[in-house]
């Protein structure tokens, strides 16, 4: 006989942790709920987190050498300085919602289809990455860096604060609106009324 009994799914929720609360011997973070954690200047360089989600965290400044992050959201976390970039790029797949993620950096990542909605990008670093069909829904990108970037069919429409050159990255398709749009001008030094 078939035994079609089937387990439920078990979700791990960790709630106003830090870092060092975390078992040091266990590398892989499966079906688990983060909030409110404090991982300021963690390490969490090779851990593995798939189908997570990251609520009110602060892991401003931590670390994510060769990090695996497959199906994590974060919302309304606190990401300042983040070197995403560092991250394993194999699966990588990620979605920010309310979250502060300035001065952070997504140099060269796979990030097609990744969902940036309502977040404070400032100073944020997208140079060479393959951002093609991202949504940036009312984000602020003032002073972000855009630089031999995929935004094909990138969603701009709500964003607000870009300003980079348009022939220095891929943009087919790209949706942008008014007046917002005009800061695809100002690397040419023109003057607009």
């Amino acid at each position: 006989m078939e035994n079609n009994h089937r387990e439920p799914e078990v979700i791990t929720h960790f709630e106003k942790i830090v870092a060092a609360d975390l078992d040091p011997g266990r590398r892989t973070y499966e079906d688990c709920l983060f909030k409110r954690c404090d991982f300021q200047r963690a390490k969490l360089d090779g851990l593995s987190f798939r189908n997570c989600v990251f609520e009110a965290c602060d892991l401003s400044l931590a670390t994510l050498r060769e990090t695996s992050i497959r199906e994590v959201r974060f919302l309304r976390c606190k990401l300042l300085g983040m070197q995403f970039s560092e991250c394993r790029k194999l699966l990588l797949e990620m979605a920010f919602e309310h979250c502060v993620i300035r001065l952070s950096a997504f140099t060269g990542l796979p990030l097609k289809n990744t969902l940036f909605e309502s977040c404070d990008l400032q100073e944020a670093d997208f140079t060479t990455a393959d951002l093609s069909g991202a949504s940036f829904g009312h984000c602020d990108l003032s002073r972000a860096t855009f630089f031999r970037t995929n935004l094909e069919r990138t969603d701009f429409r709500s964003a607000f604060g870009y300003s980079f050159a348009p022939e220095s990255n891929r943009m087919f398709k790209a949706r942008f609106s008014m007046p917002e749009a005009l800061g695809l001008l100002d690397s040419y030094g023109i003057e607009i009324e």
